[in-house]
């Protein structure tokens, strides 16, 4: 945090609950569907993740911030070596304790800092146990981030096509120009998927839209195989992405296809 200064703002959900915690975002409330990550470590690249976009990420490890936030520096491919993307996707973070003193030998910032600069509200100060276990017993919930105000509506990211908001506009190929030749369908894919593609698998990766027509192949691109990567919201929405693959399993010979 930047300042000595407190600023409250409250975790308001759906069924009526209201959580009272402390600001160290973004000053902006934002609304979104409340879900949960266990994980110890990463939070960098949870935040990062086109997954979690439109969704309010709740941390459940006690203590969140303490390791800061490596630089945005990109590898061989273009990619930032340390993010799953090249941007912050969640509407909001929620955690139990934050630590204000960062330390470790690849920090460049603080999460506080990183989540302002990036317009993301977040709060600390909550039981993110008692959230998790609703959450757990009830599903996801809707919720927002308010500071007073600010009063916004509800908002399921649900209902919104999610996955056309973050998916690549143009085809990207990466790796060495050999086979097998993977296309990959681009529905929030993160980097780390690319990654392991390319450095362990070593294939030649086309990225493609969600929506690229491969019935038609308008670029004329050969493949050996077709992977569909996972995402945000609702995946009914993604017809173009169905009907290629409709296609594809019709094919003859017929080519492997995989996901997440």
């Amino acid at each position: 945090m930047t300042s000595t200064k407190i600023t409250k703002g409250r975790l308001v959900l759906a069924d009526g609950d209201v959580i009272e915690g402390i600001s160290f975002g973004a000053f902006k409330s934002n609304a979104g569907e409340v879900v949960f990550n266990t994980g110890m470590v990463g939070y960098p690249e949870a935040l990062t993740d086109p997954s979690y976009a439109g969704q309010i990420l709740i941390l459940t490890s006690p203590m969140i911030g303490n390791y800061g936030v490596p630089p945005t520096e990109k590898d061989e491919y273009g990619l930032s070596k340390f993010f799953e993307s090249d941007k912050i996707h969640i509407a909001g973070l929620i955690v139990c304790d934050y630590s204000v003193e960062y330390s470790h030998w690849n920090a460049a910032q603080s999460l506080s800092h990183w989540l302002t600069e990036a317009g993301i509200p977040a709060l600390f100060g909550i039981d993110t146990r008692r959230l998790t276990k609703k959450i757990r017993e009830f599903g996801s919930i809707l919720g927002k981030i308010e500071f007073d105000g600010q009063v916004i509506p509800f908002e399921n990211p649900n209902s919104r096509h999610l996955v056309r908001s973050i998916s690549t506009k143009e085809i990207r190929v990466i790796g060495p120009n050999q086979s097998p030749r993977i296309i990959a369908f681009d529905c929030g894919m993160k980097y780390n998927i690319i990654r392991y593609f390319v450095h362990e698998l070593k294939v030649c990766l086309i990225i493609v839209p969600f929506d690229y027509d491969l019935e038609k192949n308008s670029a004329q691109i050969e493949y050996d195989g077709i992977f569909v990567s996972n995402g945000p919201g609702d995946p009914t929405m993604c017809q173009e992405t169905i009907k290629s693959l409709q296609f594809a399993l019709q094919l003859t010979p017929p080519k492997p296809i995989f996901g997440i």
